[in-house]
């Protein structure tokens, strides 16, 4: 069930929210979306999920363009959350499943197994607006794998839950990659991505800045990264040709180079400064690369 994308653009009016995107997301895989606000995460989201027409390009899963029919196999977790506030919880997440052809016996009981997995069997029979937002947002993810779906898109997953509850919904996706669910979602987190994503695309502007395997793309930028811990006054690396960015820290210094190859010469130059403690050479952060494709264009 591989979902493809082949050079989908979408225009609103004179704007272009998505331009020219290809991607190839394989069954069971764990995908994530990166970019800012703007950057088309969501249109994408919504040509996936069939609730926008493209006006260039296609999008199949499983060969086949999703329409309704898709809809029994589909979970999505839309960053506008969108449940009856004045409705029990109960009586709504097993509508909904019953929409997506759940009987209503066995929706009762994976609705069951959830509340308890997320240690709120109690809210059941609670009005949504009754719970905190960020209890409604596990509710509200619930509703979005209820069904049991083969394909599972969460936009934002994580924003706006405390640490706890981030590592109970984490917990919660990596159950349901195993169990077999192709998993895409978008967040501001990079952490999170790169936590949970063995492949990604950072969108900027409706394209595709970066895009495949992580691992690739952390061996491809190189090592730019080193942290240093001295006892000496490291002020003066923030002046050696080469450094991007040089943050003193209480134990030495965490510097950004042009290349990696500018490690040698870093190293050369402490030396000559006094003993040092620590240097290591960092692969670079998700966050590293983000800010190297996007930083110096975001707006």
């Amino acid at each position: 069930m591989v979902l493809k994308l082949e050079n989908v653009t979408k225009r609103f009016n004179d704007f272009t929210a998505v331009d020219q995107l290809s991607l190839t997301i394989p069954e069971n895989e764990m995908f994530g979306f990166l970019g800012a606000n703007g950057a088309g995460k969501t249109t994408t989201f919504r040509m996936i999920l069939g609730l926008l027409e493209p006006n260039e390009g296609s999008v199949t899963w499983n060969g086949s363009k999703i329409d309704y029919s898709a809809s029994p196999y589909i979970g999505y977790l839309p960053e506008e959350r969108g449940l009856y506030p004045k409705q029990k919880v109960k009586d709504q997440l097993v509508y909904l499943a019953r929409l997506r052809g759940m009987e209503k016996q066995a929706a009762e009981k994976e609705l069951s197994k959830w509340l308890e997995k997320f240690h709120v069997p109690e809210y059941s029979e609670k009005k949504l607006d009754e719970l905190s937002k960020g209890n409604q947002q596990k509710i509200q993810f619930i509703a979005a794998v209820l069904h049991r779906p083969r394909l599972l898109i969460l936009d934002e997953p994580f924003s706006g839950l405390d640490p706890v509850n981030v590592e109970l919904l984490k917990s919660a996706v990596w159950d349901l990659k195993h169990s077999g669910t192709t998993i895409v979602f978008s967040s501001h987190r990079m952490e999170h991505v790169e936590e949970l994503c063995e492949n990604l695309c950072i969108m900027h502007h409706g394209r595709p800045v970066v895009y495949g395997r992580l691992r690739d793309i952390k061996k491809s930028f190189g090592k730019k990264s080193i942290s240093i811990h001295a006892d000496f006054d490291l002020g003066f690396l923030k002046n050696l040709e080469g450094i991007t960015a040089c943050k003193l820290t209480a134990q030495g210094a965490v510097l950004q180079l042009e290349k990696e190859e500018l490690a040698q010469t870093v190293l050369i130059k402490l030396c000559e400064k006094g003993f040092v403690r620590k240097f290591e050479l960092e692969e670079p952060s998700l966050n590293d690369i983000f800010i190297e494709k996007v930083g110096d264009q975001h707006g």
